[in-house]
Parts: structure tokens; C-alpha cells; sequence
């Protein structure tokens, strides 16, 4: 079998490898398969990209467009970003609305597609149909991140209480709270105590737990997960926050457990009566 491979095309691997359902490969592996020399693989990897078979997401990895996915010359997330970061030898998570959608919160249509990972930073990627952000963290889950399978394997997400709490984290760099309401309140109907006691035993970031255990009140009224998280902030001392961190604000007095001091409207969307 390795001999027959060995003498395959770059065509021709890429539609073995669609018959496996794996819809990416690197420079080095498909010109390991192949028995032209590396510029003769790189002159037919050009000619594939002009017929818009397969792209070149970053230098060196490029994703195949099978036939379903040609008329938006795009592919989901879930079916090349193990390989990607396989290949790039760096922990990463499907996360922010990207998991939100996944998990069922999918009123913020976005074509975007958002990534979490160790630092250091990555640059976005930006071409033709695909736009991907990357996020960094420097504390890693120890916990909260999900296997879930797709057509090509398994691929990392984050957890239903992992993405409410990003989502709050990164929110100045995702259009503000009140643009995410929606999905957040959307999320709440996945949350398990299970995930979210998982997420206390290493999370320690408190002005997001306070924001986080505010807004769940917000949403939910007085609930059981919001009441987990402020046992959490009594371990330690906390102080006032504002709701929105603006830059030569500071926050005021506050009148809530959270001491959050809520310089911001809320408005949801999924509130609003339906138009007539």
C-alpha cells in the first residue's frame, strides 16, 4: 500500500486522503507521498489552487475543498484545526462564538472563526473565504476543554461554562457585552454544575468570575452556578470592577455582592418582543 502511495499525484493524494475523510495536509507530508521532486509538488500544488481545489491556509498547510464545500470555498473549523495545530506543535481550542455555536448558541452569526492558544500570539489569518482569529491565554485549562468528533476525528472545544466565561473575558476585543448577550443567554441553557465546579477548581482570574457570576444573576436570577462562583471570590479578597473596563475609568460605588460597578446598559436582543 505505502508503494502505491508513494507513486501518487498530489491530485491524486488529496482525493486518498478525501477518502479517508481528512481534509488537510502539510508541504512536507504530501512531498514525502510523492515521487516528483518538492518543485515539481509545488507546481501542481499551484495549479490546484487556481482551480480552487485546495487552499493554502498558512505556509507549508493547506486544507482540500471537496465538492460540498465549493460553492462557499470554505470548511468548518472542526475538520482540519487538530491537524493544523498538530502541525504547528501547539495547544489550541475551538472557543468564543465559534464554540458557542457548537454548543447550540448560534444567534451571533459571524463568519469569523475563533481559536484559542498558547502564547505566543499567532497572526490572524485573513484570505478569500477564511477569516481566523486566535486568542491567547497564559493560564491553560486544566479542565473544561471537550473532545468532540467530526467527519475527519476529534477536535478540541471548549466547555459550555469555558466559552460563557471566555466570552466575557475577551469581550472588549469581541464588540462589547451587550453585542454577546444574546449568545451568552443562549449558553446558560448548557451549563451543568459538573462543568462548572470544574472550571473553579482552576480558574482564577476574578474580574472575570465577578463579571461572569454577575451577568449569570442577570440572566438567571439568583441560581445555584453563580452562587458556585461567588464561594469561590470568598476565598480570597476581591475588589471593585466595572462591568466594561474603559480606559481613565475607575469604578464607583457599588450595590451587588459582585462588586461590580455596572457602568453599561445590558440589552439582549432575545429579550425584545418578536416584530409584528
Amino acid at each position: 500500500m505505502l508503494e502505491k502511495i508513494l507513486r501518487l499525484t498530489v491530485s491524486e493524494y488529496t482525493r486518498q486522503l478525501l477518502s479517508y475523510e481528512e481534509y488537510s495536509f502539510s508541504l512536507e507530508e504530501v512531498t514525502a507521498k510523492s515521487s516528483k521532486d518538492s518543485n515539481a509538488v509545488r507546481r501542481e500544488l499551484n495549479r490546484l489552487i487556481e482551480k480552487k481545489e485546495i487552499v493554502n491556509l498558512r505556509k507549508g498547510f493547506y486544507l482540500i475543498i471537496p465538492p460540498r464545500y465549493s460553492h462557499l470555498q470554505k470548511l468548518p473549523l472542526q475538520l482540519y484545526s487538530e491537524k493544523l495545530f498538530s502541525y504547528l506543535k501547539r495547544k489550541y481550542y475551538i472557543g468564543l462564538y465559534s464554540a458557542a455555536k457548537i454548543h447550540g448558541a448560534s444567534h451571533q452569526q459571524t463568519q469569523r472563526d475563533y481559536l484559542i492558544i498558547e502564547t505566543p500570539k499567532l497572526n490572524a489569518i485573513k484570505k478569500k473565504n477564511f477569516d481566523i482569529q486566535f486568542h491567547t491565554t497564559g493560564n491553560w485549562p486544566k479542565n473544561n476543554i471537550e473532545k468532540k468528533k467530526s467527519d475527519a476525528g476529534f477536535y478540541n472545544v471548549a466547555s459550555p461554562t469555558l466559552t460563557f466565561i471566555d466570552l466575557i473575558h475577551h469581550h472588549s476585543k469581541l464588540g462589547g457585552l451587550n453585542r454577546m448577550l444574546a449568545s451568552l443567554e443562549e449558553l446558560t441553557e448548557a451549563l451543568i454544575e459538573q462543568d462548572v465546579q470544574a472550571l473553579l477548581d482552576w480558574y482564577d482570574t476574578k474580574s472575570s468570575l465577578q463579571r461572569t457570576g454577575f451577568l449569570l444573576e442577570e440572566l438567571l436570577g439568583s441560581n445555584s452556578f453563580s452562587d458556585m462562583i461567588f464561594q469561590k471570590l470568598q476565598q480570597q479578597p476581591f475588589y471593585p470592577i466595572l462591568l466594561s473596563p474603559k480606559m481613565n475609568e475607575k469604578p464607583g460605588s457599588v450595590d451587588n455582592r459582585w462588586k461590580v460597578d455596572v457602568n453599561l446598559m445590558l440589552e439582549s436582543d432575545l429579550r425584545l418582543p418578536n416584530p409584528k
